[in-house]
């Protein structure tokens, strides 16, 4: 007998991709459950079916589950349930609200609420061999200075309601590591893939590029702050291939693993490659960040900008991920992080073919 999985946040990019890799990678693949809110399920039928026509899996092996983590039981029909509790071997667990400008209720109810019902969930599970988890390193909040993997709990406030919901989300988790085979998974601010730059949406480090996109046209453009801080990126495809491997091997059992980027650029030195890579210029002068945030408070401003406000938090992020047990359990296996300035160029030529594509780009609010 093979293993069968079960995906929350299908047809997400991330899911996506880890499904490709499994297929890939695991020769024994016995079936592929995802879970699919209602409005989604067109979405991922389409996914579904490249999925299956590019891996050569077959139509039987791959089900399609409407649901929601927000309700008990996730939302599965009753007719599922007792096929699920009887053969899944793994979960990945990626559903959730990751906008930086979301809501607290929202966050709260998906990204709590949701992972308090897929924890109850794994736990009816009879055949479970791990419960993949992915959480964020930016549960470190507002921490200072080096934040261990095994760094969790403490006396910190958070920058938006994405993290304070992770973290809260995180600690329902580890509660029940004692019992359930876990492996959580804390990714870094995750961009495109380092070979073909795709990525599925224009957040994170691409506010940067839609920064400098929409400012082109001016004759100078300054650095924002002094970008001394850490900007710690990692590209998607180290995300799923070290998530696949920690998920299955033994080692990676009941373990917390940063997924960041061992030596990471400065934020001023991430801002500069960007800028020459798409419009081979250098910033001159430097703008402070209380000015930069004075102007992103105004609405038509940031919306212009195609950057939420949120994002300039990151400009004077003082944490910096300790990420030792990713890299030392990851040894032998091929896998680690690339660097980022050698990555550069599909990064951003992506953008440049993509930036106009208004389903990558987030609805600025």
């Amino acid at each position: 007998m093979g293993n069968s999985y079960f995906f929350t946040g299908f047809p997400g990019f991330i899911a996506s991709q880890i499904i490709h890799q499994l297929i890939k990678e695991q020769e024994e693949v016995d079936h592929i459950y995802v879970l699919v809110l209602p409005n989604m399920y067109k979405e991922a039928e389409i996914e579904a079916a490249n999925l299956l026509k590019d891996r050569g899996l077959q139509k039987d092996c791959f089900t399609i589950i409407e649901g929601d983590i927000t309700k008990e039981n996730l939302g599965i029909a009753d007719h599922y349930s007792e096929n699920l509790f009887s053969t899944i071997t793994h979960v990945f667990h990626l559903a959730a609200i990751y906008d930086l400008a979301v809501p607290k209720d929202i966050a709260y109810l998906v990204n709590v609420t949701g992972t308090e019902h897929v924890n109850q969930f794994v736990k009816r599970l009879q055949k479970l061999k791990r419960y993949i988890y992915f959480s964020t390193a930016y549960v470190a909040g507002d921490r200072k200075g080096k934040v261990l993997e095994s760094d969790l709990e403490g006396n910190h406030q958070f920058q938006n309601y994405y993290e304070e919901t992770k973290y809260e989300a995180e600690i329902l988790v580890k509660k029940i590591m004692k019992d359930i085979p876990t492996t959580i998974i804390r990714p870094g601010i995750v961009k495109g893939h380092s070979e073909s730059g795709e990525t599925i949406k224009f957040d994170g480090p691409y506010f940067i590029l839609n920064f400098l996109d929409r400012l082109k046209f001016l004759p100078i453009l300054p650095y924002i702050g002094p970008g001394e801080v850490e900007l710690n990126l990692v590209p998607v495809d180290y995300i799923i291939a070290a998530s696949c491997y920690l998920g299955h091997t033994e080692v990676g059992k009941g373990k917390t693993y940063h997924l960041t980027d061992p030596s990471p650029y400065k934020v001023k030195d991430v801002y500069s490659a960007l800028m020459n890579e798409l419009l081979q210029k250098k910033p001159t002068g430097r703008i402070p960040i209380v000015v930069t945030a004075f102007l992103l408070n105004i609405k038509f401003v940031r919306k212009f900008l195609r950057v939420e406000k949120e994002a300039l938090d990151y400009f004077k992020y003082e944490a910096k991920f300790d990420c030792q047990n990713a890299v030392e359990d990851l040894k032998g296996s091929g896998i680690s992080c690339p660097d980022f300035m050698e990555k550069l160029e599909p990064m951003v030529n992506y953008y440049k073919t993509h930036k106009n594509d208004e389903k990558k780009q987030l609805v600025i609010r």
